[in-house]
C-alpha cells in the first residue's frame, strides 16, 4: 500500500509543467532544508508513494497535479556542492544531513484545486495543509484526502 504526500514548490522555481518537460518526466525533489520534512523524505517516503503536486507563492495556490515516487530517500548531493544554494558546510558524504527523493509526473490537472476550494470541503478540514502553522514543504495526506482531491482535479473544467 502506498503512502500519500503533498509536496509544495514555488512554480517559478519548479512547476508541474517543468516536471512534465523533464527527461522521462522525472526529477529529484531536492533542496528541502527543514529537519521534520527531511526526516519524512529519509524515513517515510517510499518508492510507489503518491504525491499531490502543490504550487505555493503564486496565483492560484493549490494542487496542480500528481506525481509518483520512483526513488526513495537518498542524500541530497547539492549539500556537498559549495557553489549550490543548497550547500551545507556541516554535511559530508559520510554524514549527510539532507535527503531527497525522485518523483515522476502522473497527471496535470486542467485547472488546479485551489487552496480556497480545499478550505470549503468539510471532508478535508483535518488535512495538515489547512491547519494553522503547517508550512512544511512535505506533508502526509490520507488516502481519503488523496482520492477526493484527485477526483476534484480530474473533474474540474
Amino acid at each position: 500500500m502506498p503512502n500519500y504526500w503533498l509536496m509544495k514548490t514555488e512554480p517559478n522555481t519548479f512547476s508541474i509543467q517543468d516536471l512534465e518537460k523533464a527527461p522521462h518526466q522525472t526529477t529529484c525533489w531536492e533542496g528541502v532544508r527543514n529537519y521534520q520534512a527531511r526526516n519524512m523524505l529519509r524515513d517515510d517516503v517510499k518508492k510507489g508513494d503518491m504525491v499531490l503536486f502543490y504550487h505555493s507563492n503564486t496565483e492560484p495556490v493549490g494542487v496542480h497535479g500528481t506525481a509518483k515516487v520512483v526513488k526513495p530517500g537518498y542524500p541530497d548531493h547539492f549539500q556537498f556542492e559549495p557553489k549550490s544554494k543548497y550547500y551545507d558546510p556541516k554535511a559530508s558524504p559520510e554524514r549527510p544531513r539532507w535527503f531527497m527523493v525522485d518523483i515522476k509526473h502522473q497527471q496535470t490537472f486542467q485547472q488546479p484545486v485551489t487552496l480556497q476550494t480545499l478550505r470549503t470541503v468539510d471532508a478535508l478540514q483535518d488535512m495538515k495543509l489547512l491547519q494553522k502553522g503547517q508550512r512544511l514543504s512535505v506533508q502526509p495526506v490520507t488516502k481519503t484526502q488523496w482520492d477526493l482531491i484527485v477526483k476534484m482535479g480530474a473533474t474540474r473544467s
